[in-house]
């Protein structure tokens, strides 16, 4: 995670669950988990926006759903 300014999100607590952000020169964003700091996923700032505008309006709340199991 070296050569960037990293931020951790505000919404992360003390625990290692922890998202941190950050610009890079080229005018991509970084992203990486605290738990796997080696993974750094790249996007654009387009990009990242719109996730985020989805996530607010709920597009992925079914993937935190428990699956439903048919009755027998």
């Amino acid at each position: 995670m070296s050569g960037l300014n990293w931020q951790k999100s505000s919404f992360s607590g003390q625990a290692a669950n922890c998202i941190h952000i950050a610009a890079a020169d080229d005018g991509t964003i970084k992203l990486v988990e605290s738990d796997s700091p080696d993974v750094i996923v790249t996007t654009t700032p387009e990009k990242l926006k719109a996730f985020i505008l989805g996530i607010k309006a709920g597009e992925f709340d079914h993937f935190a759903e428990e699956p439903t199991t048919p009755e027998a």
